[in-house]
């Protein structure tokens, strides 16, 4: 397992429309291991391995991670923000961040809501915490703050990646491990048939936007998102609603509310696990969608699934992976490849 490229990515920011340090990253990645690579007009990244008469397969992982830019300077010097992505507000109190400025680097900054300390506060002013709450102290004069930090400038959460037991967490793993597992999966599977893209996409977190683009300038038959899901093994979370469960193995989506996915291809991918021995669950996620809900719309229909990979604490600076259900993707995502051109997805009529 390659902790090395899973720390970079991880550790790379990028949020929304801002993706610079990540697409640098899969740039050199896909120059060494596929025959082309070009960066189209929104940003995404997309690769291209040439096949032998096989269907053009695509793989689609975003780069992009939820974060902030800065909406507006106070006269105190105080940050406010927009979010760029969806942002629980209960995990963001007292948290580091960064602010990347134009000309002055990372600036480090604690993000903090605007309501009393506990020590002041009497029974009636607590309240349920809003986004709109939430201010960034870069501990500076406010002149020193508006002579470096700009309307727009991206804000990023700090957090460093870890190995813990036999997980790892970090920031961003939704979906820097995603673009990890394509990455990883295409070098495992060597010279095959199809005609493989992998597209590192941007803008996923806001709707979807890179991957519609980039489905109508590829145009592929069949596509396979690769994203982080909801493990909900938890203290506090009923069990019919934990969508999956960590170390229980990769997890194949047969729901979300993006897309339904095409059902000869979730067997395919099954018989793939249980026939190569690649632990798996089913995955049913009632919110949420993923790059695969924009492929399958483009054109005139492409055959899409997503390979997920379980994580607790999505949407946080701790996401939780374990190592043993990312190199069950990257098994995964890598024998379908080698068989991609093998099964007919279409419907039947007969």
């Amino acid at each position: 397992m390659n902790l090395d490229l899973m720390k970079s990515l991880t550790q790379a920011n990028g949020v929304p429309s801002i993706e610079d340090e990540v697409r640098k990253i899969v740039w050199n990645e896909m120059t060494a291991g596929t025959d082309d690579v070009r960066v189209d007009t929104m940003g995404n990244v997309i690769g291209h391995v040439a096949g032998n008469g096989g269907p053009k397969v695509a793989m689609a992982a975003h780069m992009d991670e939820i974060g902030f830019i800065v909406r507006y300077i106070e006269d105190t010097g105080y940050i406010r923000l927009q979010p760029v992505g969806g942002f629980d507000p209960r995990t963001l109190v007292a948290q580091r961040v960064a602010v990347h400025t134009r000309n002055d680097g990372q600036l480090v900054g604690t993000l903090m809501p605007g309501v009393k300390p506990i020590h002041l506060m009497t029974p009636g002013d607590k309240k349920d915490l809003e986004l709109t709450d939430f201010f960034v102290d870069l501990g500076m004069q406010a002149e020193l703050v508006k002579a470096k930090v700009q309307i727009g400038d991206m804000v990023t959460m700090r957090r460093d990646f870890e190995e813990i037991g036999d997980m790892v967490i970090s920031k961003s793993l939704d979906d820097r491990i995603g673009v990890y597992v394509m990455l990883e999966a295409v070098k495992a599977a060597g010279k095959v048939d199809a005609e493989l893209y992998p597209i590192a996409t941007v803008q996923e977190e806001v709707g979807l936007r890179g991957a519609t683009t980039a489905a109508f300038g590829v145009q592929p038959e069949i596509c396979i998102a690769l994203d982080t899901t909801i493990a909900g093994d938890i203290p506090g979370m009923p069990a019919d609603s934990a969508v999956t469960k960590l170390g229980s193995g990769v997890a194949i989506k047969v729901f979300d509310s993006s897309q339904l996915p095409n059902r000869k291809l979730i067997t395919h991918l099954r018989e793939i696990a249980e026939q190569q021995e690649i632990p798996y669950q089913l995955e049913v996620l009632p919110r949420g969608g993923t790059d695969a809900g924009a492929f399958q719309r483009a054109n005139d229909g492409v055959v899409t699934c997503t390979i997920s990979i379980p994580s607790r604490y999505v949407h946080t600076v701790n996401e939780m992976c374990a190592k043993s259900d990312i190199q069950a993707a990257v098994d995964l995502l890598a024998q379908f490849l080698r068989e991609a051109g093998t099964r007919d997805y279409s419907y039947d009529v007969e």
